[in-house]
């Protein structure tokens, strides 16, 4: 069925919420929401889709209304910006962009050095940068594109006339030049990269100090098996991030200060899952060219299978 501007692809599942989670995530041509199960056994399941439609809090409310969020109470996994706009908070480089505690993202003398602030009495609109009403609970998280946001910071901190960069540019030929500079990397090339033992000899100083303490926390906290020294792997990350003179970004505050805030299990809960859903239907998304409708419903899912 639509509902305002959205395909509404599935309303009838049988399943058991709690074993699933929501992914949100939208591109150049389309919005969309995606089931994801737990444990990442079974194919993810569109819930809603809609076509030239941006990441705003009045899009995601009606897409939250439309696939009768209320009612199954999924747990909602997706990047920080997709949190935000669910959580009612104002976009942009607002001073408290934290949805847990009062972190002043703009006071970088005390990122490294501050583990501690304040907790946010409420997210009620007009005070601390929340601007709209949270259409979600601040619950336990996936790893809320983790890997990306991490990657994100040290491409970003990289000399760019060092070998490592350059070899980064010539292994990634189709991403652009601004692109490349701001460490947008999706999923699979990061996963390439860290398998690349080549780039590991090309990395130096700081760089390679950072890039290594990055895959021990990959391995030891953000997959299937948490370490038991993952508290450790953290700090030694956001030591060797600082000596790079990477900024803090809202991903590295929340392993700094709210550590305890992500699932046991982050692997089997990722949201990596949902994006190589989103990879996959690109192709098809350009083939349609926005003429999108629920008809496609059928060959989505059999795409999906």
């Amino acid at each position: 069925m639509v509902t305002d501007t959205f395909c509404v692809l599935t309303s009838d599942i049988n399943h058991i919420p709690l074993e699933w989670r929501l992914f949100i995530d939208s591109s150049k041509v389309s919005l969309k929401a995606v089931l994801l199960r737990n444990g990442n056994a079974l194919p993810s399941i569109p819930v809603g889709h809609s076509v030239h439609n941006e990441e705003s809090y009045e899009n995601m409310k009606i897409l939250m209304e439309a696939i009768n969020y209320d009612k199954f109470k999924w747990q909602i996994c997706g990047d920080l910006k997709v949190i935000a706009l669910l959580l009612g908070l104002k976009q942009g480089f607002t001073k408290y962009c934290c949805f847990i505690c009062e972190w002043d993202s703009r006071d970088r003398s005390l990122h490294y050095s501050r583990k501690d602030w304040p907790a946010r009495k409420s997210l009620e609109p007009g005070i601390m940068n929340v601007g709209n009403q949270p259409l979600m609970e601040p619950r336990k998280l996936p790893s809320m594109l983790l890997k990306l946001g991490l990657v994100k910071n040290f491409v970003k901190a990289m000399n760019p006339k060092e070998a490592a960069f350059t070899y980064l540019r010539e292994k990634s030929p189709r991403l652009s030049e601004a692109k490349l500079k701001e460490g947008i990397l999706i999923g699979a090339q990061i996963r390439e990269l860290i398998q690349d033992e080549y780039f590991d000899k090309l990395l130096q100083g700081n760089e390679k100090s950072a890039w290594i303490n990055f895959k021990f926390v990959v391995k030891g906290f953000s997959e299937n098996r948490r370490a038991l020294n993952y508290e450790e792997l953290v700090h030694n990350l956001l030591q060797s991030n600082q000596k790079l003179g990477c900024n803090t970004s809202l991903n590295i505050h929340f392993l700094q200060s709210h550590l305890d805030f992500f699932p046991e299990n982050c692997g089997a809960v990722s949201d990596e899952h949902g994006e190589r859903f989103h990879q996959d239907i690109s192709s098809m998304e350009k083939r349609y060219q926005g003429k999108w409708n629920c008809y496609a419903r059928r060959l989505l899912l059999d795409f999906d299978k």
